[in-house]
C-alpha cells in the first residue's frame, strides 16, 4: 500500500483488530459488547499507544541521523532493533530529487513493513531555514534567509518562503522542516528580526505557510539562543538574562506560537544553552525548570518538545550518552534527537531503557510523550 489512502487502511485494520482483541480479553467467557471504533483523534492515538510495547514507545522517542543514500543493514537495524521514530536528513544523505525521493519512501515502507512492523510511519525531518542552513543545496532550493526575508519589512514574505519551502519537501517525502528559528538577534543571519514584535510576527507567519501545506515545523531554539556568546555545537555558555527580560523579549515568539496554533502542528526545540534565570545548573535540554515548569507550565505548551542534537559539545561534554537522554525525559522531553554516530544513537536508546527498566522512568511517562508523538503523525496523515 502506498500513500495516505494506504495509511489510513492500515491504521484502521490495526485498530480494530487492537480493539477486538481487547474486547474478547475483557469479556472473561461472558458475551462481550460490540467493540466500538476510536472516533475521534485523541481515541485514535489512544488506542495506537496502548497496542505499542515499551520498547517501541521509546523507539518513538528517539529522532536519529543515517548514513548513505539510501536504506541499509545499519539504518534498517535503527527501524527494526530500536523501533526509531524519525530521521533527520544532511547533506551527507543527498545526491538527487529522484534519489531522497525514493530514500524517504524506503525508510517508510521498511519502518512499516514485516520486518520492523512500526505502528505509525517515521518523522523524516530536514534542516531547511534558509540562507547558510538550507541541507542538499544543489537539489534543494535553498529558501531566502531569515534576516532578509524580516528586513524587507513584508511578513508576507515569510508565509509564502515556508509555503514554498514545505510543497519542495513534501515532493521528497520530507514531512518536518527544523524551522523556524525564532530566535531574537542571533549574529548571524538565522534570525527574522532585533525586537520581539518582529521576530513574533514573522514567526507567526512562516506557521501559517507550514500548515497550509501541511507540514510539521520546528520553533527553536527555546527558549531563545540570541544572547548567547559561545556556539552550543562546542561548548556550553549561559544566557545572562532576567527573567523579566525573557519573558518581554526572547519568549514572546514562542508564547505567541503556542497561543494561536494547534499543539499537533509544531513542535518547539530546546536549546542547550544555560539560562541561570531560571536554573543555574543544568543546560536548557537537561533541565525540568526550563521545559516543564516554564515551557508546559507556565507557557501552557501542549506540543512535542524536541531537544537539539545531543552531541553537540554543551552537553556532550559533560553528561555520558547513556544518562544524556534520561535527563532529557525526566526533564520533560518528548523527542531525544541524536544526529550522527550510531553508536551514540544506540547509547541514548539504552539508556531510556535501562532507566524505564529501574523504575527511573515510568510507563505513563513514556505514554504522555507518545501520545503527543502519535497525535501529530495522525494529524498529518503520516
Amino acid at each position: 500500500m502506498k500513500g495516505r489512502d494506504g495509511w489510513r487502511m492500515m491504521v484502521g485494520i490495526m485498530l480494530g483488530m487492537g480493539l477486538l482483541a481487547l474486547g474478547l480479553l475483557a469479556g472473561c467467557g461472558s458475551e462481550a459488547p460490540e467493540p466500538q471504533e476510536p472516533q475521534t483523534l485523541e481515541e485514535k492515538a489512544d488506542a495506537i499507544v496502548a497496542l505499542m510495547t515499551t520498547n517501541e514507545k521509546i523507539g518513538q522517542m528517539v529522532m536519529i541521523g543515517v548514513h548513505g543514500t539510501d536504506i541499509d543493514d545499519d539504518s534498517k537495524a535503527m527501524l527494526r532493533q530500536f523501533h526509531i521514530g524519525g530521521v533527520v536528513y544532511f547533506d551527507r544523505n543527498i545526491k538527487s530529487q529522484e534519489q531522497l525521493k525514493s530514500f524517504s519512501e524506503h525508510l517508510q515502507a521498511y519502518a512499516q513493513g514485516e520486518e520492523a512492523q512500526q505502528k505509525v510511519p517515521l518523522f523524516l525531518a530536514i534542516d531547511e531555514e534558509g540562507g547558510s542552513v538550507s541541507r542538499g543545496k544543489d537539489v534543494i532550493p535553498a529558501p531566502e534567509s531569515e534576516e532578509a526575508i524580516g528586513a524587507s519589512g513584508n511578513p508576507e514574505l515569510a508565509q509564502a518562503s515556508a509555503t514554498r519551502t514545505a510543497q519542495a519537501l513534501r515532493s521528497l517525502g520530507i514531512n518536518m522542516n527544523l524551522a523556524p528559528v525564532a530566535d531574537i538577534g542571533t549574529k548571524d543571519s538565522r534570525s527574522f528580526g532585533r525586537d520581539a514584535g518582529t521576530v513574533a510576527l514573522f514567526t507567526g507567519k512562516a506557521a501559517d505557510g507550514y500548515e497550509q501545506e501541511g507540514m510539521l515545523y520546528v520553533l527553536k531554539h527555546f527558549p531563545g539562543i540570541g544572547k548567547g556568546k559561545t556556539d552550543s555545537h562546542k561548548e556550553v555558555s549561559s544566557v545572562d538574562a532576567s527573567q523579566e527580560t525573557m519573558e518581554k523579549e526572547d519568549l514572546v515568539p514562542f508564547y505567541e506560537i503556542i497561543r494561536e496554533h494547534r499543539p499537533e502542528n509544531y513542535l518547539i526545540l530546546v536549546s542547550h544553552l544555560i539560562y541561570p534565570c531560571y536554573d543555574a545548573a543544568h543546560s536548557a535540554s537537561q533541565s525540568h525548570a526550563v521545559m516543564t515548569e516554564l515551557l508546559r507550565g507556565k507557557l501552557g505548551c501542549k506540543g512535542i518538545i524536541l531537544t537539539d542534537d545531543m552531541e553537540m559539545g554543551a552537553v556532550a561534554n559533560h553528561v555520558p550518552m547513556r544518562q544524556i537522554g534520561v535527563n532529557a525525559v525526566r526533564a520533560g522531553a518528548d523527542i531525544i534527537l541524536v544526529c550522527h554516530e550510531y553508536p551514540h544513537e544506540e547509547d541514548v536508546y539504552m539508556g531510556i531503557k535501562d532507566a524505564v527498566d529501574a523504575g527511573e522512568i515510568s510507563e505513563e511517562r513514556l505514554d504522555e510523550s507518545v501520545r503527543r508523538i502519535v497525535m501529530a503523525k495522525l494529524s498529518h496523515a503520516l
